[in-house]
């Protein structure tokens, strides 16, 4: 079905850009997943970077059976398929709505099946053209490899500047987790993830500029560039949702943040404090006995184990803990798409427990979550899969003009509301220095 080469190859952020900058130039459909050579948690991935682009074919749909959809698609198709699973397809699993206000127009869920597709590893490029298009393999290799950056617009980040807007004003958004702190006394729940929008309205971004230049900030490792005709994600996500490798499953969640030190002794102090940081270690542990039950859905039996529990990592801009939980599934009596229905949304975006902090992020939240806090990723013809959680992250809307980036942080009963805003303010750090480094 795919004619393969594999070449030797060592990829350069100059060439990340030459390729990109091709296929953001002639596709309308790309995804770009690129691990910036960062082994986070436990489980690296197999890929330094992976790069999908033209479909061949696509499926896109909203909430209502999405995943019995993606789950024909995908034992159908058996290729190689890239794309995203929203938020808002919680509403597929769990008698849930979805009715905040959404000015971005995502689809709820989109894959497409590349007809070119080109994977990294640390020495070698391995392509894989469809043979309807197997014939273009070294033209496109010409025109990648020649292509310039085209000078003018490399810097160029927005037509015009504007000041980023927030959704959720300072004293509301403490009243709000006082409100989430009444639901955790009552007994209603034991953490929530709680988020807030920030956002540019009537304005025009180079999408790929700003990728790169958030990810220069960043370097994580689940770093996304999406395109789908107007709809662009570009991502920073430090975190993985799900990976699949056989019958081996494995997630990540990330709970508990210290910002960076100004110097190695500060940076050291922080490290240590985070690591021993009570509520911190509360967040994550709780996360992971959520992940735990999640994946004892699918799970053989006795097979769920947490192979790191609150391993400290750091990156640019944030020391984080990351716990690793894994488990064994019967290839034969579970499909891929099973094993992601039954976990989705992933903890660490959501609560504890789970249905009930959904139904307060809907109630408390006034922006309807979308990309954010979903994933991005592939599956493999085999049915291994590898995905994202989609944090530090822009999303734009180029037809409307709208671009939006949305943080957020577990709330429990440790925490404390003004604290919980200077978190927000450090996860959109990022974010908001790109958008303003014009």
């Amino acid at each position: 079905m795919r004619t393969t080469t594999t070449i030797n190859f060592q990829l350069t952020p100059a060439l990340k850009q030459q390729f990109l900058t091709w296929a953001n130039t002639h596709h309308e459909e790309v995804v770009w997943l690129d691990t910036n050579a960062y082994a986070a948690g436990q489980i690296p991935s197999k890929y330094q970077a992976v790069l999908g682009v033209e479909a061949f074919t696509a499926i896109q749909t909203e909430a209502v059976g999405a995943f019995d959809r993606l789950n024909e698609y995908q034992q159908i198709t058996k290729d190689w398929i890239l794309g995203y699973l929203s938020y808002d397809l919680k509403n597929d699993t769990e008698r849930l709505k979805s009715e905040n206000a959404d000015a971005l127009h995502f689809p709820e869920l989109y894959f497409f099946q590349p007809k070119k597709l080109f994977l990294f590893t640390e020495k070698t490029l391995e392509i894989q053209y469809l043979k309807m298009v197997d014939d273009e393999v070294d033209e496109d290799l010409k025109d990648i490899f020649s292509s310039k950056i085209n000078a003018s617009n490399k810097d160029v980040l927005m037509t015009e500047y504007k000041e980023v807007s927030y959704k959720i004003k300072k004293d509301k958004y403490i009243k709000k987790v006082y409100d989430i702190l009444a639901h955790i006394q009552r007994g209603d729940i034991y953490e929530v993830n709680f988020c807030q929008e920030f956002y540019i309205e009537n304005t025009s971004i180079n999408p790929l500029s700003v990728y790169h230049k958030l990810n220069q900030i960043s370097q994580p490792p689940f770093a996304v560039f999406f395109k789908n005709a107007q709809h662009f994600l570009l991502s920073a996500s430090p975190e993985r949702y799900l990976k699949k490798q056989g019958s081996t499953i494995v997630s990540e969640p990330i709970k508990g943040t210290s910002k960076r030190g100004k110097n190695i002794t500060e940076d050291e102090h922080l490290k240590k404090a985070l690591v021993n940081d009570p509520k911190e270690r509360a967040e994550n542990i709780m996360i992971v006995d959520l992940v735990r039950n999640d994946l004892s859905k699918t799970a053989t039996k006795g097979s769920v184990t947490v192979e790191a529990l609150c391993k400290l990592c750091t990156f640019k801009q944030v020391h984080q803990l990351i716990s690793t939980v894994q488990s064994t599934i019967n290839t034969s009596e579970t499909t891929p798409v099973d094993v992601i229905k039954t976990t989705f949304p992933m903890g660490s975006m959501t609560g504890a427990p789970k249905l009930r902090a959904m139904e307060i992020i809907e109630e408390l939240e006034e922006t309807k979550r979308g990309l954010y806090s979903g994933s991005v990723g592939y599956f493999t013809p085999e049915g291994d899969f590898d995905f994202n959680v989609v944090i530090r992250s822009i999303l734009y809307n180029e037809a409307e003009k709208y671009v939006s980036f949305s943080v957020g942080g577990a709330i429990t009963s440790k925490s404390n509301p003004e604290k919980e805003y200077e978190e927000c303010l450090l996860k959109a750090k990022a974010m908001k220095q790109v958008l303003a480094s014009m």
